[in-house]
């Protein structure tokens, strides 16, 4: 009986011990957040005044070492739009019908050699997708940009779009997969047993009923696409104009701070633009991950 409690008592500081650990990884995570965001206001706000918001938003020049400078953001924030859309058009489709195959039509021989392999698409360093694109992608871009523009040298918004695409895959297939794989089987059983085909209960009773799962992929996708730096960096082309062709270079927001932050001396009000293109990126990743919570909890709530 006296071993009994001691036993309970160990178990119970255990628990105790662990809660606190956990609380503490959990305020270390808040900590680093608050952290970078103090660090992006103080040094991007200042910048951003300095420019005028609506000068540094909507500028359509980017010309730090000019004399007048000037900093306007409008043609990075276009070019992080656009092949980011282009590898949603591209990404999307592919891998919700890859995740709908896997799911419900893949062999269970095949599928254990195609599961690793998307899987190993997410571990693949984005250097090595960089480099593929310009062995591989650019040069195809070229191809078709010449055959239908009369030039063009490939680094471009498709191509990047092209890359991204494929680069995003693994995040929509692995989550749109588990979602369907959580619709209950008996939606399948029953619109089957109601004289529907196999492929019509998947789209039009399996697929509806993981929506909110398929739009979570969706949602996490776009981040990923719209952070991705060392990949785009390799192939768009990092014109800092204005996209005016899918076969035209175009310069994201992460590869500008890339490109730039190592020569723009710190301090200066070209490091601090930098710095305030940061917040903007910010925003629009906090916005998709507001977005993406939203979606959860109507999962959830359904």
């Amino acid at each position: 009986m006296v071993g009994g409690n001691t036993m309970n008592k160990i178990r119970k500081i255990r628990e105790f011990v662990m809660a606190k650990v956990f609380m503490v990884c959990a305020l270390i995570s808040v900590l680093a957040l608050t952290v970078i965001f103090l660090f992006l206001l103080v040094n991007g706000l200042p910048a951003i005044r300095e420019i005028g918001l609506f000068n540094f938003l909507f500028g359509r020049i980017w010309t730090p070492v000019s004399h007048p400078p000037s900093f306007g953001i409008l043609p990075m924030i276009l070019g992080s739009v656009y092949i980011t859309l282009g590898a949603i058009i591209v990404g999307v489709p592919i891998g919700i019908f890859t995740a709908i195959f896997l799911a419900y039509i893949c062999p269970k021989k095949l599928y254990a050699m195609l599961k690793p392999a998307v899987n190993l698409l997410a571990g693949i360093p984005s250097v090595i997708y960089g480099f593929f694109g310009m062995v591989v992608v650019v040069p195809l871009v070229g191809r078709i940009s010449v055959l239908l523009t009369g030039g063009g040298t490939g680094a471009s918004i498709f191509a990047a779009s092209l890359l991204l695409g494929i680069m995003i895959l693994p995040t929509v297939i692995n989550i749109s997969e588990s979602a369907i794989r959580a619709a209950p089987n008996s939606y399948y059983e029953g619109a089957l047993a109601l004289g529907s085909s196999p492929m019509r209960s998947i789209f039009f009773v399996i697929v509806p009923a993981a929506k909110s799962g398929i739009l979570a992929s969706i949602i996490l996708g776009i981040g990923r696409a719209i952070g991705e730096t060392m990949a785009v960096l390799m192939v768009a082309g990092n014109q800092a104009r204005m996209p005016i062709s899918v076969f035209r270079g175009a310069r994201t927001l992460t590869a500008n701070v890339a490109m730039e932050m190592g020569y723009a001396e710190v301090g200066s009000l070209h490091s601090n633009a930098l710095i305030a293109t940061g917040i903007v990126l910010f925003v629009f990743i906090f916005a998709i991950n507001v977005l993406f919570t939203i979606v959860t909890r109507k999962h959830k709530g359904a």
